[in-house]
């Protein structure tokens, strides 16, 4: 797979869910925090300065902001970066962000050796084929209105291929789990995972890992063809990718 990847549902209430990320950073230890900037960049990233503090206080938060509209460009970015954190917000734009280094990022942190986290929305655009929002399909309510991110229907992009699996977020708190349950269903992604708020799932050649105060949802084709097939897995277990 490359770079270990590490997927954050969301939450602010258990720093330690940043620890199995921190713990591959090397070096001098600084992360980047990529973060969409809306007006609020500079605050953002505060918030994740200080929850990357109190999970390792050696670390060292380096602010990546990126102007609503912008484009990432990783080689100057990620020059004396040792870990990358892409952080939250609205996820098709963070998509649009990242949209036009979605092979190029993947490859740089191959290369440099360093460890990918994504929080919310980071971690839904670490997918090949990237959830990003909506609420509807084909007109039909699938979750919460208020969950849509901007979007009516829901939408599926291209995203960093870091993962093999669709990735939806903030599943229990926001009753996301049906709009991945859809996308899996219409074939458009191979299968995915739900996860929870202040969860973290950590993703490897060996397969994945959950930890953290929730749970992750994976959702997979029934073999029987037209249905899907829900597990849920706790703090401590696994499944092959």
């Amino acid at each position: 797979m490359g770079s270990p990847v590490f997927l954050i549902g969301g939450g602010w209430d258990r720093a330690e869910v940043y620890e199995p990320f921190l713990r591959q950073v090397r070096g001098e230890r600084r992360v980047g925090c990529l973060v969409l900037d809306e007006g609020d960049g500079a605050a953002q990233f505060e918030r994740y300065a200080v929850a990357l503090g109190k999970a390792d206080p050696a670390c060292v938060p380096v602010p990546l902001l990126v102007p609503l509209g912008g484009r990432f460009e990783p080689e100057a970015a990620l020059d004396g970066i040792d870990g990358l954190l892409v952080c939250g917000g609205l996820t098709p734009a963070y998509q649009e962000a990242l949209s036009e280094c979605l092979e190029r990022l993947p490859e740089l942190l191959a290369a440099r050796g360093l460890p990918y986290a994504g929080f919310s929305a980071g971690a839904a655009v670490a997918a090949r084929r990237a959830v990003v929002g909506g609420w509807l399909v084909d007109g039909v309510p699938v979750c919460p209105e208020e969950t849509g991110e901007d979007l009516a229907e829901v939408g599926v992009r291209a995203g960093l291929g870091l993962v093999p699996f669709a990735v939806d977020v903030h599943a229990a708190q926001w009753g996301t789990l049906p709009r991945l349950v859809a996308a899996v269903a219409r074939g458009e992604v191979p299968y995915g995972v739900a996860v929870d708020e202040n969860t973290l799932l950590a993703v490897g050649d060996e397969g994945a890992r959950v930890s953290g105060a929730g749970r992750v949802h994976v959702v997979r084709p029934a073999p029987d063809g037209g249905a899907v097939v829900v597990r849920a897995y706790g703090a401590g277990e696994g499944f092959g990718l």
